[in-house]
């Protein structure tokens, strides 16, 4: 059982880091597209997609960085994790720009920081 947990846990863990990345290249995308060309306002800059985005990403955040306080005992992750939604929520509020894209992208390379140091079982 506890194998699976940790696998479980791995493999949360990646998708963590994946979609971390995959919102950092949103965000870039959105202000080249919208900004530079015009294109694709309506669709990049949803902010049901931001919405979404940081539900999936607490989901996923809270259950392997917690997961990963039980097995390793460290909170130094599930800290930095906890700082990054917290900037990743601040850019919902604020108007979409380049203050946005900033909270935005210093938040999820927190939250793909803490899950890399969760995988590896690092303080």
């Amino acid at each position: 059982m506890r194998t699976a947990l940790l696998a479980i846990r791995n493999r949360l863990d990646r998708a963590g880091i994946i979609l971390s990345g995959l919102c950092a290249v949103h965000c870039i995308l959105g202000v080249v597209l919208v900004g530079v060309l015009g294109l694709g306002g309506e669709a990049l800059l949803s902010p049901n997609i931001h919405r979404i985005g940081l539900a999936l990403a607490l989901v996923v955040g809270l259950i392997s960085l917690g997961f990963g306080v039980l097995r390793h005992g460290r909170v130094a992750p599930l800290a930095i994790g906890a700082s990054g939604l917290t900037l990743m929520g601040i850019a919902l509020i604020v108007p979409h720009g380049i203050e946005e894209t900033v909270l935005t992208i210093a938040g999820v390379s927190l939250v793909a920081i803490a899950h890399i140091r969760n995988l590896h079982g690092a303080c």
